[in-house]
């Protein structure tokens, strides 16, 4: 199967932000989405967009942490396999290390930005401002995110070393503003709280 424009952005976004694909033989692969108990449906709604991929029901699985000894539970859904994705999985991984493409600039669209920011975005109420963190990847992989955003979308964004957060992008208040615009229609109504009040869908409590 070949995936539609929705398909793929949505995919580009998962795949930046939280979800992974797996290699099953030479040439297939299969997308892996995990999710936090409170989550679910923003795992549902992915495995929606790729219907045809997903089948059966998503697994609750529960973990242990081995320093704290907390225990934490998260959902699982597991896409059939596909050479479709499996050459999405050339794109993004090399040497068995999922990385950020130097071709981003050409996959991102504003879909594919939100459900990135929806995943590993973060928007601070008190400063107006907004983080994209991008986990442990390298300062050139995150200064190619920096570009493309930069060049795809007029957005001028920093790049911050979090130390043990790994790398993000810093998003000003003015440039917050352009994001939140930009993206802000294909935010679900959950992740409101990631967006500023003039862009949000629920009505805000008062």
């Amino acid at each position: 199967m070949r995936l539609t424009q929705r398909q793929q952005a949505v995919l580009v976004g998962t795949v930046l932000g939280d979800g992974r694909l797996q290699q099953t033989g030479s040439r297939n692969a299969r997308l892996r989405l995990e999710q936090g108990d409170k989550q679910k449906a923003y795992l549902l709604w992915k495995a929606e967009v790729f219907s045809r991929l997903f089948q059966g029901k998503p697994s609750y699985i529960t973990r242990t942490h081995p320093a704290t000894g907390r225990t934490y539970g998260y959902w699982r859904y597991q896409s059939n396999t596909s050479p479709e994705l499996g050459k999405w999985k050339d794109v993004f991984y090399r040497e068995g290390r999922k990385r950020i493409p130097e071709n981003l600039e050409a996959l991102l669209s504003p879909l594919a930005l939100a459900v990135w920011y929806m995943d590993d975005g973060y928007y601070y109420s008190r400063d107006r401002n907004s983080y994209l963190y991008l986990g442990r990847v390298s300062k050139h992989e995150a200064q190619i995110a920096q570009q493309a955003i930069q060049k795809r979308f007029g957005i001028r964004v920093r790049v911050y070393d979090k130390k043990q957060k790994g790398f993000a992008l810093y998003f000003s208040v003015a440039e917050t503003k352009k994001l939140h615009k930009l993206i802000g229609e294909h935010i679900l109504p959950e992740f409101d709280y990631k967006l500023l009040p003039e862009h949000r869908k629920q009505p805000q409590s008062l």
